[in-house]
């Protein structure tokens, strides 16, 4: 009698589900990671380029629909090194490239692991939450000094958690938020209380940030994509659960800044950064100023000025990321980026209330998103890690959409 052979693909299967759940408990630690950023190289970045590094050597695939994401992210960079040949001292402006080519290149990454498998959006979310949480209480608790070494977590009496500036913290819990708020509205009444608590801790560290452009991101965050779920659940059970959450949610959210602000250091600064226009922003080259004089400028400068050098001709940095892209990476800088931002948000906005396993998380990603958008107008958002991680999930799950459909297609021909 003759034996049977397993035939190769049967005894690799094992091997590649094997290294498939490796993969994507790495991604879920370097997600973690994006949460800790307060020197750079940060962890996030060393871990992030050895697994892509590693990703790559195991079969890593760019498809036919995360290839705009490169090519529009390539060109991008294309007009960053231009603008490197026009700065007289090279001091810093490669290794901001090398940042910004390592970030663009994290996107293209998280597209990909994304449309290889939707299941790693659940995880990656999970990470966002976890990091986010820890980070915002360690920016509480160094405000308030209870724990030792606080001021690490504070930078001018502001939380600024494990990150730099507190600018980019209050920004960084958004998604997660979202995340939250969906669980909330989606998940049992019983598994609750975690998420009531993880997002009270995120939105006292938001509050504490004392960003006004965080504080305006989650809010929008928040409202929008409670619209997009009742856009989405048309039940009037459903929308009757929206509004006791989020009048709970508000309650509770009220309650919690009311005892923030018995502190007299919290509501002086609450009462000094709650003004629309700073010194800062309205006066003699102050931020808007700068705006005015950085585009008239840019518009005799097609290549830029180079990374860095705008703060060495002004007091300070742009604070605008449409300015940022002129002066860093010139006019085809701008082209690219304006396109790569108005092609993610129109296939965000394409599938968006699709019924597919992936489709809170493209909601979540693609509000986030388009907050960030909004806040670049005053923030410069170019080296923000989880921006492009957005930028990724919503390209990687348009991905799946399209294969989603031609798999669809090609079953009503059979």
């Amino acid at each position: 009698m003759t034996s049977a052979r397993a035939s190769p693909s049967i005894i690799l299967r094992p091997q590649l589900a094997a290294i498939s759940l490796l993969g994507s408990g790495l991604v879920t630690v370097a997600v973690f990671l994006s949460g800790f950023v307060i020197a750079e190289p940060a962890p996030y970045e060393l871990f992030m380029a050895c697994l892509i590094g590693l990703w790559a050597l195991f079969g890593l695939k760019i498809s036919r629909y995360v290839a705009p994401l490169l090519a529009l992210l390539v060109l991008f960079m294309v007009g960053g090194f231009l603008s490197l040949t026009t700065m007289s001292d090279l001091a810093t402006g490669p290794m901001y490239m090398a940042v910004s080519g390592f970030l663009a290149l994290s996107a293209v990454f998280f597209a990909a692991i994304v449309e290889d498998r939707h299941q790693r959006l659940r995880l990656i979310f999970n990470a966002w939450v976890a990091a986010a949480v820890i980070t915002a209480l360690l920016g509480i608790l160094g405000y308030f000094g209870a724990i030792p070494g606080g001021a690490n977590f504070t930078l001018y009496d502001r939380a600024k958690g494990a990150f730099q500036d507190p600018n980019v913290f209050g920004p960084f819990l958004a998604a997660p938020a979202l995340y939250l708020i969906h669980g909330l509205l989606t998940q049992p009444i019983r598994r609750a209380p975690p998420k009531i608590i993880g997002l009270l801790i995120l939105t006292l560290g938001v509050f504490l940030s004392f960003s006004r452009a965080a504080w305006a991101l989650n809010l929008f965050c928040v409202v929008a994509f409670v619209f997009v779920m009742l856009l989405k659940e048309r039940s009037g059970l459903f929308r009757l659960r929206i509004l006791v959450l989020a009048l709970c949610g508000a309650l509770f959210i009220v309650g919690a800044l009311a005892a923030a602000l018995q502190s007299e250091q919290v509501a002086t600064l609450f009462s000094s950064r709650s003004q629309l226009v700073q010194e800062y922003d309205g006066g003699h080259l102050g931020r808007f100023d700068r705006h005015r004089i950085g585009f008239l400028m840019s518009m005799e400068k097609p290549l830029g000025i180079g990374p860095l050098v705008f703060s060495t001709i002004f007091p300070e940095d742009e604070h605008n990321i449409w300015l940022k892209c002129l002066t860093s990476y010139g006019w085809i800088g701008l082209i690219a980026y304006v396109t790569l931002i108005a092609w993610t948000l129109a296939l965000g906005f394409r599938f968006l209330l699709h019924d597919r396993p992936w489709q809170p998380y493209l909601m979540i990603a693609w509000v986030t998103l388009i907050g960030h958008a909004g806040v670049g107008n005053v923030i410069d958002t170019d080296h923000w890690r989880h921006f492009y991680m957005l930028l990724g999930i919503v390209w990687g799950c348009a991905a799946l959409e399209y294969r989603f459909q031609r798999r669809a297609r090609a079953g009503r021909h059979l």
